[in-house]
């Protein structure tokens, strides 16, 4: 199977649009068109749907190319192990991320990693909604969670603690919670849904948040958007310390039952299939992002609890 077909099928699906996958390859559209055609006989099957306004995948072609992929990872990863093809970082990499933690600590690191691999093309995908790895064929991703499935692989960017907070003058407005008892009085930011959350101390006391017995107006799916709305005074809320570090430094947010955390032991984890092969663009991806993140981030110790007592 010719290498540099499937490297030109691999980048038209992700175009869709075997014209210009061919002018990267410096192929005129005709010759990009007809080798093509000669994958789709040797493989016996129709990969790519063509009209006359545009192209799409197959089913065969969504289910051939993740395999693609691999045989053009596992051909580079042999380049360089021999020195050589594979040596610098070129190529696609499609990185999933929450967007949440990109747009505060990934997206201003761009520039200088653009800068240091000019031949390297990243296609992120930003969401606070989860994609699927391997049913996506992202080459690598950020997750926050405990690293349970048996499918991927992954390195430790650094823990993951989620507290609680609120804004000083919502707490001036409704009072400062001083046992866990008191949540049940205040107004409740929920994110995506309004399942209880257990929350743990450093002695291993734990209780229930129960946001269905508070006063919870608000549900979101967007980490941003909720941070924003905890500064406003729209009420309390869970938050990763990574996205709202700064509000707490700067007092816009404070924290609530600071003894407490989220006890589901989330970790921010880089993780790529464990069928694909780790190739250059994306172990250079993940020390990139380990050197400039570590495991010690800037948001692994919080700040002080500020003085929210009632103003005379």
């Amino acid at each position: 199977m010719d290498m540099d077909t499937l490297r030109l099928f691999v980048l038209a699906a992700e175009l869709l649009n075997i014209s210009a996958a061919g002018r990267q390859l410096n192929l005129a559209p005709a010759v990009a068109s007809a080798r093509l055609a000669k994958l789709e006989k040797t493989v016996g099957a129709q990969l790519m749907h063509r009209t006359t306004r545009k192209v799409s995948l197959s089913l065969e072609g969504a289910e051939f190319l993740p395999y693609a992929r691999q045989i053009l990872a596992q051909q580079e990863t042999a380049l360089a192990v021999l020195g050589s093809g594979g040596a610098v970082a070129t190529g696609t990499l499609r990185f999933a991320a929450p967007s949440s933690f990109a747009q505060r600590h990934i997206m201003p690191l761009l520039p200088e990693f653009t800068a240091r691999y000019p031949e390297l093309t990243l296609d992120l995908r930003l969401s606070d909604t989860r994609f699927d790895l391997i049913e996506g064929s992202f080459d690598l991703a950020l997750r926050s969670a405990p690293l349970t499935d048996s499918s991927l692989k992954g390195r430790k960017v650094a823990d993951d603690m989620r507290i609680l907070c609120a804004s000083p003058n919502y707490l001036r407005q409704n009072g400062t919670p001083a046992t866990p008892g008191d949540l049940q009085h205040h107004r409740f930011i929920a994110f995506r849904d309004l399942a209880p959350r257990q929350m743990i101390n450093e002695t291993g006391e734990t209780f229930m948040l129960q946001p269905q017995h508070m006063s919870c107006r608000l549900v979101m799916d967007d980490g941003v958007s909720q941070r924003v709305a905890t500064v406003a005074g729209a009420g309390l809320s869970i938050n990763s310390l990574w996205i709202v570090h700064d509000e707490l430094r700067s007092g816009q947010l404070v924290r609530v039952l600071p003894q407490y955390r989220l006890n589901d032991r989330a970790v921010l984890w880089l993780v790529y299939p464990r069928s694909n092969v780790l190739t250059a663009k994306v172990r250079i991806f993940m020390d990139f992002l380990l050197e400039k993140i570590g495991r010690n981030p800037e948001w692994a110790v919080a700040p002080a609890v500020a003085d929210v007592s009632p103003r005379p």
